[in-house]
């Protein structure tokens, strides 16, 4: 078992959603995010926020054709958290007496 506690920001359902789809794409815009998420506009841009206060995500705002176009990314500290979350929550889940 390992000392180590879960992220809290990470662990909440929709902000593990959210880390775990960036993780496997470079960038994804709004519209990406709520087609693979199915979140609400309003969901995501409150998780993001969070995710941006801590470090984890960054967020590009700009406009296309006059249409706001939002960007999110992980940050190097973001892909570590996530590494480090998927860690810990391996070991918690390692039975007893197992060693891999």
């Amino acid at each position: 078992m390992t000392d180590q506690p879960l992220d809290r920001i990470i662990h909440e359902p929709s902000r593990l959603r959210l880390m775990t789809l960036l993780l496997v794409v470079d960038e994804a815009d709004f519209v990406y995010i709520s087609d693979q998420t199915g979140l609400t506009a309003g969901n995501i841009s409150s998780h993001m926020s969070k995710l941006e206060d801590a470090g984890y995500v960054e967020i590009d705002k700009t406009f296309v054709d006059r249409r706001p176009r939002t960007v999110y990314r992980l940050t190097e500290r973001g892909r570590d958290a996530v590494t480090e979350y998927r860690d810990t929550l391996e070991a918690l889940l390692r039975p007893v007496g197992r060693t891999s």
